[in-house]
């Protein structure tokens, strides 16, 4: 007998304050969990909205429960906020789902965070209606205020309010320590900001973020090895300034002392780095080896950047033989080129069959932000592509290479 599907009230917590403050975890679902929940949240912290819009949802819950087939729950998400949120909302939604069928739903939101997720919630059910909480002190002051406190938990806002102002803070302290000057300080900080204008900073911040530190993993020690490799570094760039100093060589010239000090030496930290992710990545589910290829053109690049820059460097300084002239450099580069496209070929090949040898039939695929885009129904490794049917019923396909990560979900980029 095919189960009735009904409506869902939904009320969404997006940080987590349920947990953070009262400690109830998520997902709660039915009225007297829900009830429970928002009177726990009121003693906490009697200022959080989260509470109101709980009471809010009850209230329209218990104005519909004559209708077959209501329910009311609560998701939860993460106080980070961004992707790892809307994953945890994502998952929870889906549990929810499974338990208590439902085709529409009515979503209640205090207004200031929650409606990013509407996509993730229009991807499983229909929204037959929006209800808005709002407090009734000033409510456009109060609204604004509370998109500006939840913005500010976000770490690309943070980094751009708090950041920025630290940066230039550190820098001209340690610039008057050292004696630099100013235009020091402006290199960096034009350095930094060019970065950011063209999106270098957001992939940067990206791929450390995989690099997570924990006591529990063998790489922990690799970490720490990489942490001091990056000090010895610093470390000994200046002591390469203090001795171009002393020995009268040009500004030129002292620049590509240490450009050429520094890539020997990162060059070598970023590998030790690279060597404990994959270390990770080993000792881990057989569905994580699908990884290894993204950490191996790491690896590539950085061997791609430390031996163009050390030739350059090289091809400046010329201090003592073997001399490297400027069609040294050159050939330097085009072999670089040559080496980084075999190596893309090849982290490619290896990324497909890893693929190719999991069994993926029947495993749900999300984007990156938490969208539900379909179910995988065949494999093609002729083609390196996955095949899956979206939720309207088309066959689509999706290429190796924007699989991001395979787990209980395929997880794809953008």
């Amino acid at each position: 007998m095919a189960i009735k599907k009904g409506k869902l009230v939904l009320c969404i917590d997006r940080d987590n304050d349920l947990y953070e403050k009262a400690k109830v975890p998520g997902p709660i679902i039915g009225r007297e969990a829900n009830l429970e929940a928002a009177i726990k949240l009121s003693l906490a912290d009697p200022t959080d909205t989260d509470a109101n819009t709980i009471y809010r949802a009850i209230g329209i819950f218990d104005s519909i429960s004559d209708e077959s087939a209501v329910y009311i729950a609560t998701l939860t998400g993460s106080p980070s906020l961004g992707y790892t949120a809307d994953k945890e909302i994502s998952s929870q939604l889906d549990r929810v789902l499974a338990d208590f069928p439902a085709d529409s739903c009515i979503f209640v939101s205090d207004g200031a965070s929650d409606e990013q997720i509407m996509p993730i919630i229009r991807s499983r059910l229909k929204i037959d209606s929006v209800e808005i909480v709002v407090m009734k002190q000033a409510k456009e002051l109060e609204k604004t205020y509370f998109v500006i406190l939840e913005k500010l938990k976000e770490p690309h806002y943070a980094r751009l309010i708090f950041g920025i102002p630290a940066l230039i803070l550190i820098l001209f302290a340690a610039s008057r320590y050292l004696g630099l000057g100013l235009e020091m300080v402006a290199a960096i900080l034009a350095i930094y900001l060019g970065a950011k204008a063209f999106g270098i900073e957001e992939r940067v911040v990206r791929a450390a973020s995989a690099f997570e530190f924990s006591v529990n993993k063998i790489s922990s020690i690799v970490y720490i090895f990489f942490l001091i490799m990056v000090l010895i570094s610093c470390w000994a760039a200046w002591q390469k300034y203090a001795d171009a100093a002393s020995s009268g060589l040009d500004g030129v010239k002292t620049t590509a002392l240490i450009v050429k000090t520094l890539a020997n030496l990162l060059a070598i930290s970023f590998m030790i780095l690279i060597s404990g992710k994959m270390i990770d990545i080993l000792n881990d589910r057989e569905q994580r080896k699908i990884e290894l290829p993204r950490y191996g053109l790491y690896a590539i690049t950085t061997v791609i950047v430390w031996f163009v820059l050390s030739m350059a460097a090289d091809w400046v300084l010329n201090l003592e033989p073997p001399y490297v002239s400027f069609s040294d450099f050159l050939i330097a580069v085009v072999a670089s080129m040559v080496f980084g496209f075999l190596g893309i070929w090849s982290m490619k090949e290896i990324k497909t069959g890893i693929v190719s040898r999991i069994k993926l039939d029947n495993r749900e695929i999300f984007s990156e932000n938490g969208v539900y885009m379909g179910k995988v129904i065949a494999v093609s490794p002729r083609e390196a592509s996955i095949i899956y049917r979206s939720p309207m019923g088309q066959k689509m396909t999706l290429p190796f290479e924007d699989v991001s990560s395979i787990g209980e979900r395929v997880l794809a980029k953008g």
